[in-house]
């Protein structure tokens, strides 16, 4: 038997060589050993048989029918199997894997005790713990003898394992791969069927599932090794039922026995699409396992693993992008309180400064009509000056004094001069001790152009009727005096201002006549 460093030694060109010729490699350095083991058995044997006897009393060690059936198939003795099947034992029995002593006759290739197995009854399409068949231990070690009797026995050409492979995807041997697709031809086996084999396992999940969800089960029961069905399908990479699960509210945080979540399972057997499924549910990229494992560190694959980074990337930046959106939103908030008092203050001085402008449109109107009643007042004065020049100088102090006119109103507002009397002797009437034009001074117009001349506060100095020019041979009249207080029939005078106004310019008399 070779040595643990002739062993290590060797391993470079181990590494060089084709599966067939390590198979065979394997198979000498095994026989080697088991000679070895062997021989040691039997010098060890001869002493504790002398030991036993010595102390008067002898212990036997034995094993399972499954370990003792495994182990002759694996030293290939085809007399110890035959005695053992002969004697009851069942040819499908198993090891903790679900190996078969026909899987590990088709992984070494003898083909005699494979024979010796299938005509004892084995199963051809028995099934280890990852869903291999003995097919696919042949074809994937290139056996076309074994792969060729496996398939005559009725092997199944689409059986798939727990990486959804079938036998033809894992052999590597041109002359077993020609062979197991032309057996599959013969069979009439098309690529529909393939896809519709592929899917069968995922679509017996996605019925279980279902099942589960109508009888109200709880979706996160640990099956074997505290596996949950997202753990099995996102291992396998079985989109459908992992979405199933996922609606209807399945632990994306589960843990196995290991603390392996649903996303270590999908980061470590590859399967991207699951990867985007669960970060999408808000799987945690920074999940930690039994041994403080994420789920970048238990993925081998470059693809998967740039695909966690990318997310890990994207994520942060959404995250950062959220707590800033946060911090704004407190802000606004906390200043929505002196907003508010800032818009009511805008609002209110706009309804002032909306009044104002109203005012100041309604006093320019007024004073416009006050300056059109003064203009007619001038072109009167006018017209009676011509009259006046056009009489004879001597004629004037034997007529009779005229008596003086009612006051005029335009817009509202009443004439502030009165025609004089005719004659060199006569006075002009004064306007401030005439009832009628002193209740002429207080009609509805003037009250509002006074109301709005005081809104406007624009102060103006109060008004006082100027004494009108004597006519020929006149002399000025007294001032005028105030109102009485208590005038019958008068409104109350409104002590108010109006807009301030520029006095028209004094027109020049037209003749030199005084």
């Amino acid at each position: 038997m070779a040595e643990h460093a002739e062993l290590l030694a060797e391993m470079p060109a181990v590494a060089r060589l084709s599966t067939p010729e390590r198979l065979k490699h394997a198979q000498k350095r095994r026989a080697q050993q088991l000679k070895k083991w062997a021989q040691t058995e039997k010098e060890t044997q001869g002493m504790k048989v002398g030991a036993e006897r010595k102390r008067g009393r002898r212990k036997r060690v034995t094993f399972p029918a499954s370990v003792r059936l495994l182990e002759a198939a694996a030293r290939h003795d085809a007399e110890e199997v035959r005695h053992f099947l002969q004697s009851g034992v069942s040819p499908d029995l198993c090891n903790e894997d679900g190996l078969t002593a026909l899987h590990q006759c088709c992984i070494d290739d003898y083909g005699d005790v494979v024979t010796m197995l299938l005509e004892a009854g084995a199963d051809v399409n028995a099934r280890d713990s990852e869903l291999w068949t003995p097919l696919h231990a042949a074809a994937t070690c290139g056996h076309l003898r074994l792969v060729q009797l496996l398939i005559q026995r009725g092997a199944d050409l689409l059986a798939v394992n727990s990486d959804g492979n079938m036998p033809y995807d894992l052999c590597e041997d041109e002359v077993t791969l020609d062979r197991i697709e032309t057996a599959m031809a013969e069979q009439g086996i098309t690529q529909e069927k393939i896809e519709e084999a592929r899917a069968a396992t995922e679509r017996d999940m996605v019925r279980e599932i279902r099942q589960l969800v109508r009888a109200g089960a709880d979706l996160d029961v640990p099956r074997g090794h505290g596996a949950t069905l997202l753990h099995i399908a996102a291992a396998n990479g079985y989109a459908e039922a992992a979405e199933l699960l996922l609606e209807h509210r399945a632990g994306i945080d589960a843990k196995d026995e290991d603390g392996w979540e649903p996303l270590h399972a999908a980061a470590c057997w590859g399967q991207v699409q699951l990867v985007e499924l669960l970060v999408a549910h808000g799987a945690d990229l920074e999940g930690k396992s039994g041994l403080d494992e994420t789920p970048l560190d238990v993925c081998g694959d470059e693809e998967v693993r740039a695909k966690l980074l990318e997310l890990k990337h994207k994520h942060a930046a959404v995250m950062k992008s959220h707590e800033k959106h946060k911090s704004l939103l407190q802000r606004r908030t906390s200043s929505a309180g002196s907003r508010g008092k800032v818009v009511r203050r805008v609002s209110v001085s706009e309804r002032t400064n909306l009044y104002r402008k109203e005012h100041e449109r309604e006093a320019i109107v007024w004073q416009r009509a006050e300056h059109r009643d003064s203009e007619d007042e001038d072109r009167q004065m006018d017209a009676e000056l011509r009259r006046r020049l056009a009489d004879p100088a001597g004629s004037a102090p034997e007529e009779p004094p005229e008596p003086p006119p009612p006051p005029q109103q335009r817009n509202g507002t009443a004439l502030d001069s009165v025609k004089p009397e005719r004659g060199g002797g006569g006075t002009a009437v004064d306007p401030a001790m005439d009832p009628a034009r002193e209740k002429a001074h207080h009609t509805l117009a003037d009250l509002k152009r006074h109301r709005a001349a005081a809104k406007l506060h624009r102060p103006r100095p109060e008004e006082h009727p100027h004494p009108r020019e004597h006519p020929i041979g006149g002399s000025p009249g007294p001032p005028p005096a105030p109102a009485p207080a208590g005038s019958a029939g008068d409104p109350p005078l409104l002590k108010l201002t109006a807009p301030a106004e520029e006095t028209p310019a004094e027109k020049q008399r037209c003749c030199k006549v005084m």
